[in-house]
């Protein structure tokens, strides 16, 4: 099996997103941050996690990403597969074409291993992943509640003066009215 970083990027983003989900959408300018994540990747992998249903987008301010499932209804076979991440270890990808034009002759073998790998990656889920991070330690830092600030004295808007700005211009009014 080949896992790129696009699996293994993904994965990451998701245990990310759903440790702070909690205190609303998180944006993955965040998640790029934590991570050192290209934002650009983030946002071309999340655009297939949310075809795949598996994220939900809020746009506008205080938007975000959240999970669009439970983290434990969510396998980590979902989030590769749903990122396009193959997951073949033959050499033919799964046709059968070896030498001679036949099957190689170690092709069943990697099959197995194929079906071995999707089973486990598939009994693998967020929450677990999640619960991981959590008993390690790791520290959710609380979301800042950002409130707008309500004054008590009211907004004194200037007045506009209708006057010359500048000798010219005080002179040419002068002469206007003459």
């Amino acid at each position: 099996m080949r896992l790129t970083t696009k699996g293994r990027f993904a994965v990451t983003a998701m245990i990310d997103l759903a440790l702070r989900q909690s205190g609303g959408p998180v944006t993955l300018a965040a998640i790029s941050q934590r991570q050192q994540i290209s934002l650009s990747y983030l946002e071309q992998l999340f655009g297939k996690l949310r075809r795949h249903e598996l994220v939900e987008s809020t746009r506008g301010p205080g938007g975000g990403y959240t999970l669009a499932r439970k983290a434990a209804e969510i396998t980590v076979a979902d989030i590769i597969v749903s990122v396009d991440e193959p997951i073949d270890s033959t050499q033919c990808g799964g046709n059968e074409n070896g030498m001679g034009g036949g099957k190689c002759m170690t092709h069943d073998l990697w099959t197995a291993l194929n079906q071995r790998m999707v089973e486990f990656l598939d009994s693998v889920i967020l929450q677990k992943l999640v619960d991981e991070q959590l008993a390690k330690g790791l520290r959710v830092e609380e979301r800042p509640v950002v409130r707008r600030a309500i004054s008590t004295t009211p907004v004194v808007k200037p007045i506009r003066v209708n006057a010359p700005n500048s000798v010219f211009a005080l002179g040419a009014a002068a002469f206007a009215k003459s």
